[in-house]
């Protein structure tokens, strides 16, 4: 099986650089074309390309994603609540670089900051995207993409970099970048990165 991981394309919090995390933010313009454009990259590669399915968190910026790198309609994206974007508790729609310290360093570097109150764990996020993936691992898919967030991104790539942390947090990923793997008897073998530029 390969798995197919995309991150979302822009929206209108991502151009003003807010925090965006459980907020039902569509794409806007740029976001939509970034997805099309992926979806071309994808294609020239190889034109034969079908995902046997298309998972998605419930958020909307996630569906049309999934739907637009996927080549499916928007009612084919399968909704698991397990893809969402992480809580960031009070700091929802907050300026990146005005934080404060605690939320700045955490963001920054997990593995030794602690999570500020409010805000999801890593515990909380590694475990929901491995309980996501162990089901998904159990279906005979050939390929099957998944489109999410940022933030739970670093999750699910930390489970098929087989990470002992159970995150890969760098590099992040950009909107409508797409990473790919191989999952065989579980064990993961990282294949490709697709960027847009």
């Amino acid at each position: 099986m390969k798995i197919w991981l995309t991150r979302h394309g822009q929206t209108r919090l991502n151009k003003a650089h807010l925090m965006q995390g459980r907020t039902d933010e569509p794409l806007n313009e740029t976001g939509i074309a970034q997805a099309k454009a992926m979806r071309g990259i994808l294609m020239k590669e190889d034109s034969s390309l079908v995902f046997d399915a298309v998972y998605a968190s419930p958020l909307d910026r996630a569906i049309q994603t999934g739907a637009i790198i996927g080549g499916v309609e928007k009612d084919r994206v399968l909704i698991d609540e397990r893809l969402i974007e992480t809580d960031f508790g009070r700091y929802e729609k907050s300026r990146y670089y005005a934080l404060g310290i605690g939320m700045s360093l955490y963001w920054a570097c997990p593995e030794i900051f602690p999570v500020p109150p409010s805000v999801e764990s890593i515990a909380s996020m590694v475990s929901r995207s491995r309980s996501f993936l162990k089901e998904i691992e159990q279906k005979d898919y050939e390929n099957v993409l998944i489109a999410c967030h940022g933030g739970i991104g670093r999750a699910i790539s930390g489970y098929l970099n087989d990470s002992p942390r159970g995150i890969t947090w760098r590099p992040k990923m950009h909107n409508c970048e797409v990473r790919v793997w191989e999952s065989v008897g579980g064990r993961h073998r990282f294949l490709a990165r697709h960027t847009l530029s």
